[in-house]
């Protein structure tokens, strides 16, 4: 009876628009007092959430993104994936899609996707033609590839939640990824085809031979950090230290196009930025904590296998439950919640938990793109000046491609334990 108080409390308190940090520690504590245990468990479960070698990726690979964003590297990698794949039918689109893979390789956020290159992509869209719907929806989908080719925050925390190699699930993400981005493609393709949007630009050797030169050095930051984890150079906090490293190192010496301001604006941002995940991480484990200490765990398990034994329908449901959650929550705090929940009845079935992995982390994203919380929608509402509204309906389409992927990642393992089988196992 307390568990439902429990999230009872969570949800009104996210209904009173309360952060989702304050909400998750707020309801765990007046667990705690219920319960009469004492007030030392939250902090004492807070700091062991947030004290984790492997978390220290998080502000690197956040400072690695805002300072290729910072320096104008973005512009690079925009006019290299326009020079690739610019010819084609709605050739802008292409372009936004191949950049955010290119980028995806730098980042692994997808709001940093958004707010960076969304900027780029839309105003480049909208001086060639292109319709709003057209350019927020493609622009908000592609940059959901961000958190699945590494590196990747929510991998990260996924991985320190359900004590898994990161590199794995890094290395997980390459396929899936590329799925993601050929599925939007030919979606891209339809409606360029039904709405005659135009070629952007005649292919031509010689301007993919000047752009790749020019992006060459930016480039360079995806083949360091999984080139680098997949040789055991370097663990995946390692790499996200050289990758913020060398983004510096370009903004810096090479470009020279990162002044002293904007690095401060970039350490500020980085620091406001990790600080909420942190704390999101710290009360979301004291949460976690409760539901484990209840047995949540096991009833779930009991519910899903009361309704079914089979592995496959038992696998849907919970992404069914993993697609409400993320709806309602953060991508952090659902990991950090449900990873605890989820991991032993997975586990019971057989189901690799780097497979898992993967098919959460892509479910959560979908959640981005979905309100009520949809934070990459308000930011591309944001950087676009299109009305939210119209934001979610210029993104609805683009979610069948998504969850096609999703279903045939769900479906069919090997998608994603293919590359960590062959270079791990």
């Amino acid at each position: 009876m307390t568990v439902v108080l429990l999230f009872l409390a969570l949800f009104a308190l996210m209904i009173l628009r309360v952060p989702i940090a304050v909400a998750l520690g707020l309801s765990s504590l007046g667990y705690i007092v219920i319960e009469g245990l004492p007030p030392t468990l939250l902090t004492h479960n807070v700091v062991n959430g947030m004290n984790s070698f492997p978390l220290l990726a998080i502000p690197f690979f956040i400072m690695a993104g805002g300072l290729m964003n910072s320096a104008g590297i973005t512009s690079r990698i925009f006019a290299f994936a326009r020079s690739i794949v610019g010819w084609m039918n709605g050739g802008l689109g292409h372009v936004n899609i191949g950049a955010s893979i290119i980028f995806a390789g730098m980042s692994g956020a997808a709001v940093a996707d958004a707010g960076g290159l969304g900027a780029i992509e839309i105003k480049a869209m909208r001086e060639a033609g292109y319709d709003d719907d057209f350019s927020v929806g493609v622009t908000a989908a592609s940059s959901t590839i961000g958190p699945i080719i590494p590196p990747s925050l929510p991998l990260v925390i996924f991985g320190v939640m359900a004590s898994t190699s990161i590199g794995e699930l890094f290395v997980a993400g390459i396929i899936p990824g590329l799925l993601m981005a050929a599925s939007l493609m030919l979606m891209v393709w339809y409606v360029s085809k039904k709405r005659s949007y135009p070629r952007d630009e005649a292919f031509s050797p010689k301007q993919v031979v000047t752009t790749f030169g020019r992006a060459f050095l930016p480039l360079m930051t995806p083949a360091i950090i999984v080139g680098g984890i997949v040789t055991g150079a370097f663990t995946p906090t390692e790499a996200a230290v050289c990758a913020a490293s060398y983004a510096l190192f370009l903004g810096l010496f090479v470009y020279r196009s990162l002044s002293m301001k904007k690095l401060i604006v970039v350490c500020l941002e980085t620091i406001e930025t990790t600080a909420s995940i942190l704390l999101i991480v710290g009360a979301a484990t004291v949460f976690a904590w409760i539901l484990t200490a209840n047995q949540a765990a096991p009833l779930f398990a009991e519910v899903l296998l009361s309704i079914s034994d089979n592995k496959h329908v038992i696998l849907l449901m919970i992404m069914l439950t993993v697609l409400v959650v993320g709806l309602f929550m953060e991508t952090i705090a659902a990991i950090s919640i449900l990873v605890p929940v989820l991991l032993p009845i997975t586990s019971q079935l057989g189901i690799d938990p780097v497979h898992l992995g993967i098919i959460v982390i892509l479910n959560l994203m979908i959640g981005l793109l979905t309100p009520p919380v949809g934070m990459v929608l308000f930011v591309l509402s944001k950087v676009s000046n299109v009305p939210f509204e119209d934001c979610v309906r210029a993104t609805a389409p683009f979610l069948i491609p998504l969850v096609a992927v999703l279903l045939a990642l769900t479906f069919i393992p090997q998608l994603s334990l293919f590359l960590p089988e062959l270079l791990y196992r």
